[in-house]
């Protein structure tokens, strides 16, 4: 993937806009933080990274106002303050923009832009025609073609993206957070995105960035630190390192080998699709998959990739067509009907729909199988817990314990969590939407690994992957979607992503 390459700024040698010296807190059985320090400089964009669990998200919740810190001093323009609450933060200039998203999703896109700062015509009134056009405005700055009045639960994950992006902006921020905001940009959005982020830096905005997917570091950092375990480990001027280093100060060791793949027995057929039909979206869908098999599954989105999963695993009805489970032709209605067959879906959206996070580690990894460690209606909670801590280990889900809320590990520990929970149904057909969006570069490979695991022991996996080094890496076969069909399919050793990405334009 390109992206636009911002000349860096010289950092600036003054005052820091923000400071932060010493910075600790824990959680029961968990230190987030241990005496952390950060410098914030005007018109630099400030990269931040740690694997899933170093504290990036803890740190930055700190900043914003969302969590009290338990030691240490934050100070803004070198006076010290107390962030008490998001909106105090907001008032000092500090905006923040989630990983996960942060909208409401029954409002329009301006009311969400604006929630809680909307214009008034009379006390108590809101000026809705200055509502709608400060927030289009935002919008047309971004280059987005979003019409202010839409409904958010109607727009797309890029678009709800966007929107969260405009709703920082127009705070006008002297220092804005951005966590993970390109996990779900197609390329041209995020090129978009950098070019506002261009504009800010010329502004003088200073901008803390997280992000996974390295490239972008060096496409648009000025410096970098990074978090180990709760502790900074180092910063660097982003033109005076690389990304061996980095890794190296991410980890604690060298990874050899960013895409692990290990090539297993193909063995007999276990699922088959024919002329797979869901009106208006999904159009003469077939293909097979077959034992020790991992077939990746590419395309720009909107192609249709994740609504051939949702029909795969009967979350979504279709229209017509038909499809083998194990040679025998199938119904696959609902998704319990499809986890009784041997299925399992990781969804793109851990936290919304593979996850309870109200829930402990044990019942999120038992939950699709809780039949098997039921007697006479009742749960036996020490087989879940036994077989809880099989998965902990086996995936190594950093967590006190089993009965930890899920809601309170890290993204890439309750990612995890999710495939530890397919682990325990024993299926052996696996769908894999984004396994790993969000995730740190060490836990990657851990994933990648265990998707060799799985593949060695028999399981066959359709893998859904947005980065074409990732699906050209671990598939043995590559399958290319484009408007809610199959527009191509390549062997592990013709595909190249020039040829995967014109097939993905539809122009095979």
């Amino acid at each position: 993937m390109g992206y636009l390459h911002l000349r860096s700024s010289p950092v600036s040698s003054v005052l820091p806009v923000l400071a932060l010296r010493g910075i600790r807190k824990a959680y029961p059985g968990v230190v987030a933080l241990d005496g952390v320090d950060l410098d914030l400089c005007a018109g630099e964009v400030h990269v931040l990274l740690g694997e899933n669990g170093a504290g990036k998200s803890t740190l930055m919740k700190i900043i914003s106002g969302a969590v009290a810190r338990d030691a240490g001093e934050i100070r803004i323009d070198g006076a010290p303050v107390e962030l008490a609450d998001p909106r105090q933060a907001q008032a000092l200039g500090i905006g923040i923009i989630y990983q996960e998203f942060n909208l409401v999703p029954q409002l329009s896109a301006a009311e969400n832009i604006f929630l809680g700062r909307e214009p008034l015509r009379l006390p108590g009134v809101i000026d809705q025609r200055r509502l709608l056009r400060d927030a289009q405005r935002q919008l047309d700055e971004l280059g987005v073609a979003i019409d202010a009045r839409a409904i958010v639960s109607r727009l797309s994950v890029a678009e709800q993206q966007m929107v969260e992006v405009a709703k920082a902006l127009s705070l006008h921020a002297r220092v804005l957070i951005m966590d993970e905001p390109t996990s779900a940009l197609t390329a041209q959005e995020i090129t978009e995105l950098f070019a506002a982020i261009r504009r800010l830096r010329e502004r003088g905005v200073a901008i803390v960035y997280i992000s996974h997917r390295m490239e972008e570091l060096f496409a648009i950092g000025d410096r970098v630190t990074v978090l180990r375990d709760g502790r900074h480990v180092g910063t660097r001027r982003i033109q005076e390192t690389d990304m061996a280093e980095l890794v190296r100060l991410m980890v604690g060791r060298e990874l050899k080998d960013q895409f692990p793949k290990q090539r297993a027995a193909v063995g007999d057929e276990v699922l088959r699709v024919e002329r797979l039909r869901r009106d208006g979206v999904l159009h003469d869908i077939s293909f097979a998959l077959r034992r020790g098999e991992v077939v990746g599954l590419a395309g720009l989105m909107g192609s249709g990739r994740t609504e051939l999963a949702r029909a795969l695993f009967g979350a979504d009805a279709i229209d017509g067509g038909r499809v083998f489970v194990h040679g025998a032709e199938r119904r696959i209605g609902s998704p319990r009907a499809a986890i009784d067959l041997g299925l399992g879906f990781l969804t793109e959206d851990r936290k919304q729909q593979g996850l309870v996070l109200v829930l402990s580690v044990r019942e999120n990894i038992c939950l699709p199988s809780v039949g098997r460690w039921s007697r006479a209606g009742l749960v036996q909670t020490g087989r879940e817990t036994d077989a809880t801590a099989r998965r902990i280990a086996e995936l190594r889900i950093k967590t006190p314990g089993p009965e930890q809320r899920v809601g309170h590990l890290s993204g890439g520990n309750q990612q995890k969590v999710v495939l530890g929970k397919w682990l325990c149904t024993d299926a052996d057909i696996l769908i894999f939407d984004e396994p790993t969006r969000g995730i740190d570069v060490g836990a990657k490979v851990e994933i990648y690994q265990l998707i060799n695991q799985l593949a060695a022991r028999g399981a066959a996996i359709l893998m859904i992957s947005s980065e074409l080094p990732e699906i050209l890496g671990l598939s043995d076969r590559i399958l290319v979607m484009h408007a809610g069909r199959i527009a191509g399919e390549f062997s592990a050793a013709e595909a190249t992503q020039e040829k995967l990405l014109a097939a993905a334009l539809g122009r095979n």
